[in-house]
Protein backbone atom coordinates (compact mmCIF):
# COMPACT_ATOMS: atom_id res chain seq x y z
CA UNK A 1 0.00 0.00 0.00
CA UNK A 2 2.67 2.05 -0.35
CA UNK A 3 3.69 2.30 3.59
CA UNK A 4 7.54 1.67 4.05
CA UNK A 5 8.73 3.95 6.60
CA UNK A 6 8.69 3.43 10.46
CA UNK A 7 7.19 7.27 10.66
CA UNK A 8 4.43 6.37 8.02
CA UNK A 9 3.50 3.12 10.02
CA UNK A 10 3.51 4.59 13.18
CA UNK A 11 1.47 8.17 12.10
CA UNK A 12 -1.37 5.13 10.04
CA UNK A 13 -1.20 2.89 13.02
CA UNK A 14 -1.35 5.59 16.10
CA UNK A 15 0.40 2.95 17.83
CA UNK A 16 3.33 3.24 20.56
CA UNK A 17 6.74 3.77 19.24
CA UNK A 18 7.88 0.77 21.07
CA UNK A 19 4.91 -1.42 20.04
CA UNK A 20 5.47 -0.54 16.54
CA UNK A 21 9.26 -1.10 16.74
CA UNK A 22 8.34 -4.82 17.98
CA UNK A 23 5.81 -5.75 15.82
CA UNK A 24 8.15 -4.89 12.65
CA UNK A 25 11.00 -7.00 14.02
CA UNK A 26 8.42 -9.68 14.33
CA UNK A 27 7.51 -9.04 11.03
CA UNK A 28 10.94 -9.01 9.92
CA UNK A 29 12.26 -11.85 12.26
CA UNK A 30 9.25 -13.75 10.43
CA UNK A 31 10.61 -13.39 6.68
CA UNK A 32 7.59 -11.22 5.97
CA UNK A 33 9.45 -7.93 5.62
CA UNK A 34 13.03 -7.22 4.92
CA UNK A 35 14.47 -3.66 6.06
CA UNK A 36 16.43 -1.64 3.88
CA UNK A 37 18.65 1.43 4.94
CA UNK A 38 17.62 4.20 2.67
CA UNK A 39 19.85 6.68 4.65
CA UNK A 40 23.12 6.28 6.56
CA UNK A 41 22.97 10.15 8.32
CA UNK A 42 20.55 9.69 10.51
CA UNK A 43 20.30 6.21 9.76
CA UNK A 44 17.37 5.61 8.65
CA UNK A 45 15.21 2.02 7.37
CA UNK A 46 12.54 1.25 5.12
CA UNK A 47 10.09 -2.44 5.08
CA UNK A 48 9.68 -3.75 2.22
CA UNK A 49 7.47 -6.93 2.10
CA UNK A 50 9.24 -10.19 1.08
CA UNK A 51 7.82 -13.22 -1.42
CA UNK A 52 6.49 -14.52 1.20
CA UNK A 53 4.78 -11.51 2.66
CA UNK A 54 3.19 -10.96 -0.75
CA UNK A 55 2.08 -14.74 -0.80
CA UNK A 56 0.12 -13.82 2.48
CA UNK A 57 -1.86 -10.76 1.27
CA UNK A 58 -4.45 -12.76 -0.02
CA UNK A 59 -4.97 -14.29 3.31
CA UNK A 60 -5.22 -10.90 5.41
CA UNK A 61 -7.94 -9.74 2.65
CA UNK A 62 -9.76 -12.97 3.30
CA UNK A 63 -9.67 -12.47 7.36
CA UNK A 64 -10.62 -9.15 6.60
CA UNK A 65 -13.93 -10.00 4.21
CA UNK A 66 -14.93 -12.36 7.06
CA UNK A 67 -14.54 -9.80 9.30
CA UNK A 68 -16.98 -7.09 7.72
CA UNK A 69 -19.72 -9.93 7.09
CA UNK A 70 -19.71 -11.44 10.62
CA UNK A 71 -17.86 -8.71 12.80
CA UNK A 72 -19.86 -5.48 11.87
CA UNK A 73 -17.22 -3.98 9.47
CA UNK A 74 -16.96 -1.08 11.83
CA UNK A 75 -13.61 -0.60 12.53
CA UNK A 76 -11.78 -2.92 10.25
CA UNK A 77 -10.48 -2.27 7.23
CA UNK A 78 -12.19 -2.68 4.00
CA UNK A 79 -9.35 -3.30 0.89
CA UNK A 80 -10.72 -1.29 -2.59
CA UNK A 81 -9.30 -1.60 -6.31
CA UNK A 82 -6.84 0.54 -6.39
CA UNK A 83 -7.80 1.69 -10.30
CA UNK A 84 -11.69 0.92 -10.06
CA UNK A 85 -12.35 2.29 -6.07
CA UNK A 86 -14.56 -0.81 -6.27
CA UNK A 87 -14.23 -2.96 -2.83
CA UNK A 88 -12.60 -6.16 -3.38
CA UNK A 89 -15.07 -9.04 -2.93
CA UNK A 90 -12.17 -11.71 -1.76
CA UNK A 91 -13.16 -15.71 -2.78
CA UNK A 92 -10.60 -18.30 -2.39
CA UNK A 93 -11.15 -21.25 -5.27
CA UNK A 94 -9.26 -24.08 -5.86
CA UNK A 95 -6.75 -23.59 -8.72
CA UNK A 96 -7.46 -27.10 -10.10
CA UNK A 97 -11.04 -27.40 -10.65
CA UNK A 98 -11.93 -23.05 -9.80
CA UNK A 99 -14.98 -24.54 -7.17
CA UNK A 100 -14.82 -21.60 -4.62
CA UNK A 101 -13.12 -23.33 -1.35
CA UNK A 102 -16.48 -24.19 1.51
CA UNK A 103 -18.58 -24.89 -1.43
CA UNK A 104 -17.82 -28.33 -2.08
CA UNK A 105 -16.71 -31.33 0.68
CA UNK A 106 -13.52 -31.90 1.26
CA UNK A 107 -11.27 -34.12 3.03
CA UNK A 108 -7.72 -33.82 4.93
CA UNK A 109 -5.07 -35.64 4.42
CA UNK A 110 -2.24 -36.01 7.73
CA UNK A 111 0.98 -35.88 6.74
CA UNK A 112 2.94 -39.27 7.41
Amino acid sequence: MGIRRFDEFRKGLGIAPTILTRRLAALTDEGLLEKHRYSERPPRDEYVLTDAGRDFLPVLVMIGAWGQKYRGGGRIARYVDAETGRDIRAKVVDAETGAEIGSRAFKVIEPE
